[in-house]
């Protein structure tokens, strides 16, 4: 192996809270060479992102100590650096794309300006220059209309396509190592295979190094020269890719690779009754310009969308980021305002205002795509799952504890970890404190915007039979957006397909599965399919 970029030498990290102390990486030592990706994967809790934080020297100190190890970088132990020296190998040497885009950009900032302060500290280029850089690491990334998206605010992009600004951010100064932790959770299927084309690219043409953290299989396969697998704190087998995938000698490392979502859902019931239904539902966002920030067009996020849903049906929604389908889940529930009709267990609430929605938002809910940035950070876990039963229900604190304990339990979380706060989790235990807050409110109807993207191969397929075996339990009914489409199948009974706004193709999983009619399910289809079957396929397309 050629001599290391990196090298993590028999590093453990520990957690100190309230006077006890926890192991969260144990004696770990991994290398990257210039030019190599080494894939590090696991399930969540394993260690891998906290692994990663510790090279960028971005955990929570004093909080978070080493109590053995070095981390060697082109010929320096990082961890000797003191503060001022780190800031400048971070975002100029190093680099990082992380989990959870919402939390990691500035919501007070557009586009232009967090991309652009990279250039212009780190390559000291004028407005001019750094708007064109800018420009064109956006277009690199995929971003439709990158000049519109110039002036957009976090919030007002989709999760893929704040992915895809984190991605350029990191790529901006061309670093020596870049950390990618979950970098394509986000992102569906086709953008993911050119986003890794992208990632392979520029890494074929700087020499850099990459780190890539994963849950993904199929991803690993495409995209790393050598796989460390994690599990407990401690790595359990590394090796070349190909070798591990085809030889797996770890017993974790072979279940890892069995687990993936299975079954089908049944075709829906006809007869029964109708939970929501909407006529020409559109959602039309003004384009403003000019001085006096006239209307000069709309971007028709919804346009002219029917949908009808019935009691223990689950319809998914999928497209590729930017269709709209996150946008119709949130018009359906009145979280933001829509043009059309919208009928809610026979009751039209598209003209209801916010005062007289509320009694009803107990029978409706959300899990969102980005669980850090819908959990309080202030809360603890049992309180903030316990807060939709104290303002929607009568029931007394022992009872409210009581339904906490249970809802933990049915999402596989021990509920003795209710004490704890939300960033004292990872990525897909935060998704799961997220599902148990929505179920312990026992709705009649659950939005789940992309809710097993942050999740492994291994809880997907746990929280898939968990949601089953609720909704089969309480009759539920699920709106189920998503961009994975193995989940889709296993889950839904029906299929919408979007793209830029409109409905192009719809109707029960198995017909849209096995028999897309038009160039666009096709290509979804496709796609998934040449993934599933030889991972990493689909970057070669």
């Amino acid at each position: 192996m050629p001599e290391s970029l990196l090298s993590i030498e028999d590093l453990s990290v520990a957690f100190r809270q309230e006077g006890r102390t926890q192991l969260a990486v144990d004696h770990v030592s991994l290398q990257v060479a210039p030019g190599e990706t080494l894939a590090v994967v696991g399930e969540s809790g394993s260690g891998k992102s906290v692994t990663a934080l510790s090279v960028a020297r971005l955990l929570p100190y004093p909080a978070a100590s080493h109590p053995s190890g070095r981390i060697m970088f082109k010929g320096r132990d990082l961890l000797s650096l003191s503060d001022r020296e780190m800031q400048k190998v971070r975002g100029n040497d190093i680099t990082m794309i992380f989990q959870e885009p919402m939390t990691s950009l500035n919501p007070l900032h557009v586009v232009e300006k967090q991309i652009g302060e990279i250039l212009k500290i780190h390559q000291g280029l004028g407005e001019r220059a750094a708007r064109a850089r800018t420009l064109e690491l956006l277009h690199a990334v995929g971003i439709a209309n990158p000049e519109e998206r110039l002036k957009s605010y976090p919030h007002q992009l989709s999760g893929g396509q704040r992915q895809r600004v984190m991605i350029a951010m990191a790529l901006a100064n061309e670093p020596d190592l870049l950390i990618a932790d979950e970098p394509t959770t986000a992102l569906d299927v086709t953008v993911q295979a050119q986003i890794l084309t992208l990632l392979k690219e520029v890494q074929a043409r700087a020499g850099m190094g990459m780190m890539f953290i994963t849950h993904d299989l199929g991803i690993v396969r495409s995209i790393a020269d050598r796989v460390a697998v994690m599990t407990a704190g401690k790595v359990v087998e590394t090796g070349r890719t190909e070798a591990v995938f085809q030889n797996p000698q770890h017993a974790y490392t072979r279940h890892l690779l069995a687990a993936e979502p299975k079954g089908t859902a049944p075709l829906p019931d006809m007869n029964a009754p109708i939970i929501v239904q909407t006529d020409d539902l559109k959602v039309w966002f003004p384009v403003r310009r000019g001085v006096l920030r006239r209307t000069v067009g709309h971007v028709k996020a919804v346009d002219g969308i029917d949908v009808t849903v019935r009691r223990g049906e689950t319809l998914g929604i999928v497209g590729e980021s930017g269709s709209g389908k996150s946008t119709l889940g949130f018009a359906i529930l009145r979280l933001i305002s829509s043009e059309g009709r919208i009928v809610f267990m026979g009751e039209e609430i598209d003209k209801h205002s916010w005062s007289k929605m509320r009694p009803m938002r107990s029978k409706m809910q959300i899990v969102f795509q980005d669980p850090f940035g819908s959990l309080s950070p202030r809360m603890s876990v049992g309180s903030i799952i316990a807060e939709g039963l104290t303002i929607h229900s009568g029931l007394t604190a022992a009872e409210r504890e009581e339904r906490v304990v249970t809802a933990l339990e049915e999402v596989g979380l021990d509920p003795e970890m209710r004490n704890r706060y939300p960033h004292e989790f990872s990525g897909g235990q935060r998704q799961r404190i997220a599902i148990a807050r929505a179920l312990v409110l026992e709705p009649d109807l659950i939005v789940l915007d992309e809710p097993t993207s942050a999740l492994d191969r291994s809880v997907q397929a746990q929280v898939v039979d968990l949601l089953r075996e609720v909704q089969k339990a309480h009759d539920l009914t699920f709106l189920f957006i998503s961009h994975d489409l193995q989940v889709v199948r296993a889950l839904a009974n029906e299929v919408l397909v979007m793209k830029a706004g409109k409905v192009v193709e719809r109707g029960p999983t198995a017909q849209i599965f096995d028999a897309p009619e038009t160039d666009y399910t096709k290509a979804l289809m496709a796609a998934a399919l040449h993934h599933k079957a030889t991972p990493g396929a689909a970057v070669a397309d």
